[in-house]
């Protein structure tokens, strides 16, 4: 079976591993209450998406 013949760089091995690096969730603010949401979904904070009330929110 092969075997490198040489040890693979911490350089190289940064360069080919550079595309994995974790990137942040993207956020919207909700137009009715201003609270970051995803995008693309219900306000849980409110229960509005684009601009409607989509769910009613029960307040404790």
């Amino acid at each position: 079976m092969p075997v490198p013949k040489r040890r693979t760089s911490k350089t190289r091995k940064r360069k080919r591993r550079s595309h994995l690096a974790l990137t942040p969730v993207q956020t919207v603010v909700c137009k009715q209450c201003g609270r970051a949401t995803l995008p693309h979904a219900v306000c849980s904070n409110c229960g509005h998406y684009r601009g409607r009330e989509v769910l009613t929110i029960e307040e404790e």
